[in-house]
């Protein structure tokens, strides 16, 4: 079992899944940690997610039946969760990440600011999994 202590930080997939009842989710053990976490304040997102929404909506990737700023402020207001802001030291840390990680501008600014906030990232990405065995990243598989 991973440790909340240091927090959970959600990929943005993982972020959308939760808002809108994914039944991938449904029963995992990623959904207790991220529902233990959520009670403990230790549940985060990247701004960068909300860019990454906004841009997955404006290019109808997804849908929401609520305008985009709207389901944003409803899923930003979920208790225990809390928006970790693009820092300097989150920026200059996407561009120097160990391990040749790949190029993707969001993937690298939420795999930065899990590094920095020590917290696990959750994600099913096949690529952020791989680099978090290489021990660089802290990562909770879904």
């Amino acid at each position: 079992m991973h440790n909340t202590e240091t927090g959970i930080l959600m990929d943005t997939h993982i972020w959308i899944w939760l808002m809108e009842g994914n039944p991938v989710l449904t029963g995992s053990k990623a959904l207790t940690l991220i529902e233990e976490a959520a009670e403990s304040g230790l549940l985060s997102v990247s701004v960068i997610s909300v860019w990454e929404i906004g841009m997955l909506e404006s290019k109808s990737r997804i849908t929401f039946n609520i305008p985009c700023m709207e389901w944003i402020d409803k899923a930003l207001s979920l208790p225990g969760l809390h928006l970790i802001p693009l820092s300097p030291k989150i920026a200059i840390e996407s561009t120097r990440l160990p391990n040749n990680f790949h190029g993707d501008p969001a993937d690298r600014i939420i795999t930065a600011t899990a590094r920095i906030n020590n917290a696990s990232l959750i994600t099913k990405d096949r690529k952020i999994l791989e680099y978090g065995k290489s021990g660089f990243l802290k990562v909770i598989k879904l």
